[in-house]
């Protein structure tokens, strides 16, 4: 039988990158997958009409992420396709755009914690009715909040490190109820967030000599670990960051 088999899984952002890796691999591993979207639905269709053709179930939701009453347009769209849900990976989030402390604004920080904080903490929180007991939920953080440092992108890492300790908490709240909580930090993955960085040859090798194993990440070098959270074989870890750099830390 298949390790999620039985399972409903949702999947924020997942029409691409990271997202779209983890929606395949939880859909392979046998759980019905909830491909959630921001704005590009054709995106979330593809993944879908990828998971099905390989003998998946999947369906595709959209709510945009950041405006005013998100989680509750999210859940709606949720409770028309299940009556419940067993795993949550929170994914969905956005860079900003890089810039000197000095000409951060407000509307940029604002828009930045909108997506990738204040959103996960509020869909959990409406989420917990439907989320069944012994469930999984992963948040997607970042290398920057352990020992990676770029000034430029400030607003994205403090919003990740308020994730990381949103983790924890959570982690203990929620372990009565045999729900565990973890978080993963990918290093420098081959993704469109960072399809400048990764756009010559020079960059590339740049980034490619972060990690140990001298090459750029994969998403579905995430997914694999994020499957594995999900899995029944992730139940005694909770509350836990995970290095999903391939060593960049070192």
């Amino acid at each position: 039988m298949s390790a999620l088999a039985g399972r409903t899984a949702v999947v924020t952002g997942a029409g691409r990158g990271i997202g779209a890796a983890i929606a395949l691999r939880l859909a392979a591993d046998g759980a019905r997958v909830g491909v959630h979207y921001g704005r590009s639905a054709e995106a979330a269709d593809a993944v879908v009409a990828r998971i099905r053709d390989a003998g998946g179930a999947a369906f595709t939701f959209g709510a945009p992420l950041g405006d005013a009453g998100d989680t509750d347009a999210f859940w709606e769209a949720f409770d028309t396709h299940a009556d419940g849900l067993d795993i949550l990976v929170n994914n969905a989030g956005i860079l900003g755009e890089p810039v000197p402390f000095a000409e951060l604004t407000r509307a940029a920080y604002d828009e930045v914690f909108a997506v990738n904080t204040t959103a996960p903490v509020f869909l959990v929180q409406r989420g917990l009715r439907r989320l069944r007991d012994g469930g999984r939920i992963v948040n997607i953080s970042t290398k920057f909040t352990h020992g990676i440092r770029v000034p430029e992108l400030l607003a994205y890492t403090m919003s990740k490190a308020a994730i990381d300790a949103f983790t924890a908490s959570l982690a203990k709240e929620l372990a009565p109820r045999g729900i565990t909580v973890n978080a993963v930090g990918p290093g420098v993955v081959d993704t469109d967030m960072n399809a400048v960085r990764l756009a010559t040859a020079e960059g590339r090798e740049l980034m490619a000599g972060q990690s140990a194993f001298d090459r750029v990440g994969r998403p579905e070098d995430i997914a694999d670990i994020v499957a594995f959270l999900a899995s029944g074989d992730a139940r005694w870890v909770t509350g836990q960051w995970i290095d999903a750099t391939g060593g960049a830390l070192l």
